[in-house]
């Protein structure tokens, strides 16, 4: 079963239209040695949402990471335990969320009591457990025409 992270991006700098328009990126920039941990653990396949800092502070879609972690190719070099001092990963778009999901709702709701976006709220990218994954997508909840549509082309 994929795993769930939260990925957190001030949407000036790049938002999750960026990522629908672009279609894909590749996750660069963390720089927090426990967001780090965290963004070396993702694997292709695992679910990311995505969150807006600032002033939406609400996770707005979810994504898929195309890739498994990986040494950031700019940033080379390896930390004291043998890994990739700077991870990236890659990300696809899969749906916008129909209803963003705010910090104060999350942090209003008691089962969010010990998530690490309430009790570590810097950290960029954290784990998400099943249950609040699936509590956030809940609340979320996509609508069909928000899904995000992908060309195939054919050759």
């Amino acid at each position: 079963m994929p795993a769930t992270f939260l990925f957190k991006t001030e949407p000036g700098t790049f938002s999750f239209a960026d990522l629908v328009r672009d279609g894909s990126c590749i996750w660069d920039g963390v720089a927090n040695p426990t967001a780090l941990i965290h963004l070396r653990t993702v694997q292709s396949g695992d679910h990311v949402l995505f969150y807006h800092t600032g002033d939406e502070k609400a996770v707005v879609g979810s994504a898929r990471a195309t890739s498994d972690a990986s040494q950031d190719p700019a940033k080379p070099g390896l930390n004291g335990r043998g890994e990739p001092k700077f991870a990236v990963v890659k990300l696809e778009p899969i749906t916008r969320w129909a209803h963003p999901v705010t910090l104060a709702q999350i942090k209003a709701d008691p089962q969010f009591k010990s998530f690490a976006l309430v009790t570590q709220s810097r950290l960029s990218v954290m784990p998400v457990p099943p249950d609040l994954a699936a509590a956030l997508a809940e609340l979320g909840v996509a609508e069909p025409d928000t899904a995000i549509k992908k060309t195939v082309r054919k050759r």
